[in-house]
C-alpha cells in the first residue's frame, strides 16, 4: 500500500509530529508513505508526464527522513490553501493552460488530481488540515479515493470532534502573551486590545480570556456595542489598583450593525483576509474613554514554533489512529476526539453545520465577559 499524506491551509504546532507518527506507524505495517507539498497544490501542480515536476511536489518519507522533523513546529511538507475543485487561471500550472477550454475560471482541476493520484499509485490519502483542506478531502471521498482525515485548527471548529490539532497551543501562547502585556499596559495605566485568530468561532478569544482573567472578551458570534464596551472598560480601569483594563477580541467580531474587517482577494475558498478590528476597536475606545491604548495583534504567534504536550500527545495519536484505519482499509473517515475519547466518525460530519460556541452556557453578551455555568458533563476545553 502506498499512502499520502499533506498539510494544508494555516499552519499550527503539532503538524510534524503527526506527519512523523503516520510515517513511523505506516512503515511498521510494511507499507510506503509519500509526502505531497503544499497540500493540495502539490497534486494541481504535479505533472505525471515530468520527472522534475513529480520530484518538487511528491516526496517519498520513511522514517530517517522524518526523524528530527519533530523537532520544530510548523509543517515541512509546507502548505497553501488551494482548491483544486476552484483554481484560478492565473494559478493554473502552465501545463495544464491548454486544457482549460476557454473561461475565466475558476476551474475545477479534480480529474487532473485524480490522474496524479493514480499514476504515483496512491491508494489511501491523509489530509490534515481544517474545515476547507478537508472539504476537498470529502470532494476526493465522494470520487471513490479512499481518505482518512485528520482535524487541525487553532480556532477549534472542525464538525465532529471535541479538539483539533493546534488548539491547546494556541491558546498556551494567549495566555503567555496576554500576562507579559499585563506589565506595560499596568505601567502606562492603558486599556490594551489583544486581537486573536478566529473567523467564525470566538472560542479562541473566549478560553484564552477565561483562562488569562482578562476584563473583556469580544468574539465572534457576537456583535458588540462599542459605548457599552467602552462604559464597562472605564469601569474596570478604575477598579484596578494598577489603573488598568485588557480585553480580548476575536478577527471575525463585528461592531453592531457592521461587518467583518477584510482585506485583499478571497482566496480558493471564499475567504478573504481577516485582521484589524483590534486596531479599529482601539481607535473607537480611545475616541470615548479618553484613555490610552495599547493594540497587539497576537496572529501568527499563536502558530509559530513548537506544539505544548497536549498538542503533541493528541497529534502523535490522531496520527497513530488514521495509519490504523488506512492499513485496514476503512476509509472516509476522520479521526476524532469525543467525550475524552479517541474515536473516528464520518469524514462527512465535517459538512453538517458550522461548530460555534454556545453563547447560552459559556457567554454573558451582555457583559462581554466569559461565564462558564456548568462544567460538569463538558469536553475538556468546554466546547
Amino acid at each position: 500500500m502506498r499512502i499520502g499524506v499533506l498539510t494544508g491551509g494555516g499552519d499550527v504546532p503539532g503538524l510534524n509530529p503527526c506527519i512523523k507518527a503516520v510515517v513511523n506507524r505506516v512503515y511498521e505495517e510494511g507499507h510506503e508513505v509519500v509526502g505531497i507539498r503544499r497540500g493540495w497544490g502539490g497534486l494541481v501542480n504535479a505533472n505525471p508526464d515530468d520527472p522534475g515536476s513529480i520530484a518538487a511536489n511528491i516526496l517519498p518519507l520513511d522514517p530517517n527522513t522524518v526523524r528530527t522533523v519533530d523537532r520544530s513546529g510548523g509543517t515541512f511538507l509546507h502548505t497553501s490553501r488551494t482548491n483544486p475543485g476552484k483554481v484560478r487561471t492565473s494559478e493554473v500550472p502552465d501545463f495544464l493552460q491548454g486544457q482549460l477550454g476557454g473561461g475565466e475560471g475558476p476551474h475545477d482541476l479534480t480529474a487532473h488530481v485524480m490522474r496524479v493520484l493514480e499514476e504515483q499509485r496512491i491508494d489511501v490519502l491523509i489530509p490534515i488540515g481544517g474545515d476547507d483542506t478537508l472539504s476537498y478531502g470529502l470532494r476526493m471521498h465522494q470520487e471513490n479515493v479512499p481518505v482518512i482525515a485528520i482535524p487541525k485548527t487553532m480556532d477549534n471548529d472542525v464538525h465532529g470532534t471535541d479538539y483539533c490539532i493546534g488548539f491547546s497551543t494556541a491558546v498556551t501562547r494567549g495566555v503567555q502573551f496576554i500576562h507579559n502585556l499585563r506589565t506595560s499596559t499596568g505601567s502606562h495605566e492603558r486599556i490594551a486590545v489583544v486581537e486573536l485568530f478566529g473567523r467564525y468561532s470566538g472560542e479562541t478569544s473566549l478560553i484564552t480570556a477565561y483562562l488569562a482573567g482578562v476584563d473583556r472578551a469580544v468574539i465572534s458570534e457576537v456583535p458588540y456595542d462599542i459605548d457599552r464596551l467602552a462604559a464597562l472598560l472605564v469601569e474596570d480601569r478604575k477598579r484596578n489598583p494598577s489603573h488598568y483594563a485588557m480585553m480580548t477580541i476575536s478577527e471575525g467580531a463585528t461592531l453592531r450593525g457592521g461587518e467583518m474587517v477584510l482585506s485583499g482577494e478571497a482566496d480558493a475558498y471564499g475567504h478573504r483576509k481577516l485582521g484589524g478590528i483590534g486596531l479599529f476597536t482601539g481607535e473607537l475606545l480611545k475616541e470615548r474613554t479618553g484613555a490610552g491604548i495599547i493594540y497587539q495583534q497576537v496572529g501568527y504567534l499563536m502558530r509559530s514554533g513548537s506544539p505544548d504536550s497536549l498538542d503533541l500527545m493528541v497529534a502523535t495519536n490522531y496520527a497513530v489512529m488514521a495509519a490504523d484505519l488506512a492499513v485496514d482499509g476503512s476509509t472516509g473517515r476522520m479521526v476524532a476526539l469525543r467525550g475524552g475519547t479517541y474515536t473516528h466518525v464520518p469524514i462527512s460530519v465535517t459538512k453538517e453545520g458550522v461548530k460555534r460556541v454556545d453563547i447560552d452556557e459559556l457567554y454573558d453578551s451582555e457583559s462581554y465577559q466569559p461565564k462558564v455555568r456548568h462544567v460538569t458533563g463538558k469536553p475538556m476545553f468546554l466546547y
